[in-house]
């Protein structure tokens, strides 16, 4: 991975103002009530909704993201997704406001899975809404081999006994409008000859950011103390045609929160309260 140790400390930064009617959007495509309006906290995670990465057709790979190189290194592996992520909030951002963006290339380390080569990019994001830092994130991004084989559907089961449930419906419909609304061109999420015919799904891939929202959603309706900090990992696909439960359960300091349709979760995340760390 020396070719690309260049990278490591690139920066780069980007504003967008944070006009509500993206974020009231999202909260109808999730069947959730109220609107926002300039002024009012802009909702954890609605941030990922804003500071698109527009590219014209030719600055677009084959999967539909943006082609690589520039600010991202030139991975030499073909799939590539979005595997987890850490953010504390220091401060709302606000509905509105103009937010400025810094993202800085932390590490890039390769490892060996049982699918082969991955090669792990991280990269650090700092939002400030003018009054100071709002939001800090770290977001692991990790670029795979061609699938080996197919990968196997997931089988129905009910969830794991959790205090709070919620049962979403990850429809074609759902997973094109968080596309976008997030302005991901990732194909696998709304191209099903493509999920299954390039990159061995059974069916459309529900996105993880879209499940991490789900999650930090139901965690915000049942916890009394303001969210400080959310944790999140990718643990295996979940994907459309089954139903997909958010389910949590309330800890000291937070609570634990999954994704699951099959028997094995699908996304593990944590949330915490009090004093941002």
């Amino acid at each position: 991975m020396t070719a690309f140790e260049d990278w490591i400390g690139r920066s780069q930064s980007a504003t967008d103002t944070l006009e509500p009617a993206r974020s009231n959007a999202l909260k109808a495509a999730l069947a959730e009530e109220g609107d926002g309006k300039a002024g009012d906290p802009l909702p954890l995670l609605h941030h990922w909704l804003y500071f698109w990465d527009v590219r014209p057709p030719s600055g677009l790979g084959l999967d539909g993201h943006p082609a690589k190189g520039g600010f991202l290194p030139p991975v030499p592996l073909p799939r590539r997704m979005w595997a987890g992520g850490r953010l504390t909030f220091h401060k709302p951002l606000l509905l509105g406001a103009r937010v400025e963006k810094t993202s800085t290339i932390v590490a890039v380390k390769e490892k060996t899975g049982r699918s082969g080569t991955l090669v792990f990019v991280t990269v650090r994001h700092q939002l400030d809404g003018g009054d100071g830092l709002a939001v800090s994130e770290e977001q692991d991004l990790v670029y795979r081999e061609p699938a080996a084989g197919a990968v196997p559907a997931t089988i129905a089961a009910e969830p794991d006994e959790s205090a709070w449930h919620r049962e979403v419906d990850p429809d074609p419909v759902l997973l094109f409008r968080y596309s976008a609304l997030t302005m991901n061109g990732h194909r696998i999420h709304y191209d099903r000859p493509y999920a299954i015919g390039e990159e061995a799904y059974p069916a459309l891939v529900v996105q993880g950011p879209l499940q991490a929202t789900l999650l930090m959603h139901l965690a915000a309706r049942n916890l009394t103390a303001p969210v400080t900090g959310f944790e999140f990992r990718g643990q295996q696909p979940a994907f459309d045609g089954l139903p997909l439960h958010v389910c949590g359960e309330p800890e000291d300091g937070g609570a634990r929160l999954w994704t699951q349709q099959g028997e094995a979760k699908s996304m593990v995340a944590t949330v915490r309260t009090g004093t941002p760390s």
